[in-house]
């Protein structure tokens, strides 16, 4: 054969060869694209915000979701997807694909605020005293429109996905009572979002590693002797020795903690007395403390506790100090796995553009999410919903919270997309759990 002949076989077999790229590779780089599309049709859109809506005129706080759940089982009703209920007091599991290994988990948290809604328009709170301020109702929205995008799909799946639509985020630990009920146990890894009024529409965010801070409570009773403020000799201030207690805290980050590891503690309450010329017998304060390893936070819940009791002695009282461990258990800190986050940032750039993929700093908040990165493979991340059009919208937790519902179809289709293609492209890792198995899964 001559060289002319040579190159010229060289170039059909190029021409008509196999290509490098598998077929899975091929799909799996098409999946994100094809539901966001589907996400974005009209009908679609329309029943995502409705269903927002409902969720968002009737808010209702940890472990009482019981009408949240309700329509959570009834839209996952109609769509023919099976379900087990209850988990963890109101959680539901929604189980998509083949039933069988491997399993992947997208979450959504179900629970709203202790707050007076101060927003004005039609679909404003119906429920006195609650709210939808953190963008919860958004959250559960979106993963049922993960669901419909996964049903519609189903035959794609080369595995199970679990819908995991827990109670009780906020402060409650929701996630560690459904990890307690045993019902993830073989779950390779699980996916999670939040909303952000920071980023704009069309902008994910996140990063490898520490993200969120892992958090405690506290809460503290100073016990003095009460008395006519014109006689403090005759009592013993509580008042005094509480606020002691507050610049003494302090010191355990300024003088305690290393200055290159990021440290919290604050005190936002402080409750004592009713009358200008009375000293109260007690002083109740309480805070919150921050920091992003299981160490750090073991050791300020030691310090504040010492601190409080001993504090208060040197003013001649007593302390109590109380964490709440039962009701608001210490949350660790939010680490994302690497490995899924090159799987984010491939799925996430295939639907928004490399460009919108943000990385970002550890921030001092806190998630009960963490919860399950302790148990498996865990990956969190920010959502956008800026719109510059809108005008600036106010942060979580605040009463005039808002949601741009225009970022509903993205939440519902990353959610989705990330589930759908790690069945496709991660290999299912041995589980060191074997023998524990649950029907659902």
């Amino acid at each position: 054969m001559t060289y002319t002949e040579w190159v010229s076989w060289i170039f059909i077999l190029c021409l008509f060869g196999p290509t490098p790229i598998s077929s899975e590779s091929s799909l799996s780089s098409n999946i994100p694209t094809n539901f966001l599309s589907f996400a974005r049709k009209q009908e679609v859109v329309d029943w995502l915000v409705g269903v927002r809506r409902k969720i968002h005129e009737n808010p209702e706080l940890g472990f009482e979701e019981v009408e949240t759940s309700k329509l959570v089982r009834a839209e996952l009703d109609k769509m023919g997807i099976p379900y087990k209920y209850p988990v963890a007091v109101t959680g539901v599991l929604g189980f998509v694909g083949t039933g069988e290994p491997p399993f992947v988990a997208i979450r959504a948290d179900m629970d709203a605020l202790a707050m007076q809604e101060m927003v004005e328009w039609e679909h404003k709170s119906k429920i006195p005293g609650k709210m939808h301020a953190c963008g919860h109702d958004s959250h559960v929205a979106m993963l049922l429109g993960a669901a419909k995008i996964l049903q519609e799909h189903r035959e794609e799946l080369q595995g199970t996905v679990i819908l995991v639509f827990q109670p009780a985020e906020e402060g409650g630990g929701g996630a560690k009572k459904i990890l307690d009920a045993g019902v993830l146990e073989n779950v390779n890894a699980i996916f999670g979002l939040h909303v952000s009024p920071d980023l704009p529409i069309g902008e994910v965010a996140s990063r490898s590693g520490p993200l969120l801070a892992g958090s405690g409570f506290f809460e503290a009773v100073i016990s003095g002797k009460g008395g006519h403020a014109a006689i403090p000799q005759h009592s013993i201030d509580p008042i005094l020795a509480a606020s002691n207690v507050i610049v003494s805290l302090q010191h355990l980050v300024s003088r305690e903690a290393d200055p290159l590891e990021s440290q919290v503690v604050t005190v936002a309450k402080f409750q004592g007395g009713g009358a200008f010329n009375v000293i109260p017998d007690s002083v109740t304060i309480g805070g919150t403390f921050r920091a992003f390893s299981k160490e750090s936070i073991m050791q300020l819940k030691q310090r504040i506790e010492e601190v409080i009791t001993r504090q208060a002695a040197v003013q001649r009282c007593n302390a109590t100090v109380d964490f709440h461990e039962k009701e608001k258990p210490l949350f660790p800190a939010t680490i994302n796995n690497p490995n899924l986050h090159k799987h984010f940032q491939n799925v996430a750039g295939n639907m928004l553009g490399v460009h919108n993929v943000k990385d970002m700093q550890p921030l001092m908040g806190s998630e009960d999410f963490s919860f399950y990165q302790e148990e498996m493979s865990g990956y969190f991340f920010f959502l956008g919903m800026k719109d510059e059009a809108l005008g600036r919208l106010p942060s979580v937790h605040s009463p005039h919270f808002k949601i741009n519902e225009g970022a509903l179809p993205y939440g519902a289709a990353l959610h989705a997309s990330l589930a759908a293609t790690y069945l496709l492209e991660i290999q299912p890792q041995p589980s060191s759990r074997e023998g524990k198995h649950h029907d659902e899964l």
